[in-house]
C-alpha cells in the first residue's frame, strides 16, 4: 500500500511522520527529495545554472537559494521556468525511491508529500492520510515556531488548500489538537485498520 501523507503547515505533519518512522515503515520525503535533486553535480542543478546564470552556484557547488529566490520572487515567469526544471525531477526522483522500496519486498511505503493536493498528486498513492488541526491551533502554533505575527502566519496559511477541503478528499484523517499519545493512538488505530499493522490478539 502506498500512503499519502500530507497536512497544512503547523499542523504536526512531521511529528506524525517520526511516529511512522517508528513502525519502520520507509518513507519517502518530497523536501528531503528536493534538496537531493539539487545537490552539486546534479543534471537539475545544472540545468538551474543554464536558466539562470552560473552565479546562482555558491563557490561550494550547491545551489545558492538566495539568490535563487531574488530572482523568481517578484518574477512569475522566471518561478515558472524554476518549477518547470524542479517539479518533474523531485516527481522522478520519488517515484524512483518509492519503486525501489517495493523491490526490496516492503509491504507499505509512506509518501510524505506536505503539498500533495495543492500539486495534484493524489495519483502517486493508494490511501490519503491527512493531519489537521483547529485553525486556532495552526495560527498559535505558526507564530511560536516561526516567530511570525499574527498577519505573516495568516499570510502563510492562506496560500494553501484549507484544511477542511484537505479532511474531506482524505482516506483517514489524524485531529492533531491534543496531546502527542492522540495523536500517536488515532495513527496506530488507522495503520491496523488498513492492516498495515496486525491486530493485537486482544482485538
Amino acid at each position: 500500500m502506498i500512503i499519502g501523507l500530507t497536512g497544512s503547515i503547523a499542523s504536526g505533519k512531521s511529528t506524525v511522520a517520526k511516529m511512522l518512522a517508528a513502525y519502520k515503515i520507509p518513507i519517502v520525503d518530497a523536501d528531503m527529495v528536493a534538496r537531493q535533486v539539487v545537490k552539486p553535480g546534479t543534471s537539475t542543478l545544472q540545468k538551474i545554472a543554464e536558466a539562470f546564470g552560473p552565479e546562482v552556484i555558491a563557490a561550494d557547488g550547491t545551489m545558492d537559494r538566495a539568490k535563487v529566490g531574488a530572482i523568481i520572487f517578484h518574477n512569475e515567469e522566471k518561478r515558472e521556468v524554476l518549477n518547470g526544471i524542479i517539479h518533474p525531477a523531485i516527481r522522478a526522483e520519488m517515484l524512483r525511491q518509492r519503486d525501489e522500496h517495493l523491490a526490496k519486498g516492503e509491504k507499505t511505503v509512506i509518501m510524505d508529500i506536505p503539498l500533495l493536493f495543492e500539486s495534484k498528486l493524489q495519483h502517486f498513492v493508494e490511501k490519503i492520510l491527512v493531519v489537521t488541526v483547529s485553525e486556532e491551533n495552526q495560527l498559535k502554533r505558526l507564530m511560536e515556531r516561526n516567530g511570525f505575527s499574527m498577519e505573516e502566519a495568516r499570510a502563510r496559511i492562506t496560500t494553501q488548500i484549507p484544511g477542511a477541503e484537505k479532511e474531506a478528499l482524505a482516506d483517514a484523517v489524524i485531529f492533531n489538537n491534543g496531546t502527542l499519545e492522540e495523536t500517536a493512538d488515532q495513527l496506530e488505530q488507522i495503520l491496523k485498520r488498513w492492516q498495515v499493522i496486525k491486530l493485537a490478539v486482544s482485538e
